[in-house]
């Protein structure tokens, strides 16, 4: 029963992060630089981020611990500012649902990739004609919306 608040709390998020990239470009706009913004935006998340670390239960933060963690899984900050600048960027000329249709379609197809590869530690899933399909129908999905 409670699986459907969780759900309902994912499409919520879904639906502020669609407008994450439209805030940051008026920010943009006024700044009249997208790194500003992008900057700007992530210092707010790390805010609310360190917010967050006060608050909860924060695991073991120790040197000996973090220690074990391989340095490659520290990019996944970069790749967050990446996307934040990204969407800076791009949203503004293709349009907020066009970019992350882009955006979801390239979650997609690096989540099938890591299932085919078992990357990460993940157990091996083969692509299979029907993921493929599904793959296609999301370009499918991107082609009809840049054409409408």
């Amino acid at each position: 029963m409670y699986i459907w608040i969780y759900l309902a709390a994912a499409v919520a998020l879904g639906i502020v992060v669609a407008v994450q990239p439209l805030l940051n470009a008026i920010l943009a706009r006024a700044t009249g630089s997208p790194i500003t913004a992008a900057t700007i935006s992530i210092l707010v998340a790390f805010l609310g981020s360190l917010a967050l670390f006060g608050l909860g239960d924060r695991g073991d933060t120790s040197r000996a611990a973090l220690a074990t963690v391989p340095w490659w899984v520290y990019l996944a900050g970069l790749i967050g500012t990446a996307f934040v600048a990204g969407g800076v960027v791009i949203a503004p000329v293709t349009g907020a649902l066009l970019f992350f249709l882009c955006v979801v379609g390239g979650q997609l197809l690096g989540a099938a990739l890591a299932d085919h590869f078992g990357a990460f530690g993940l157990d091996i899933r083969p692509l299979s004609p029907a993921r493929l399909a599904g793959l296609a129908l999301v370009l499918a999905g991107v082609v009809l919306v840049r054409q409408g």
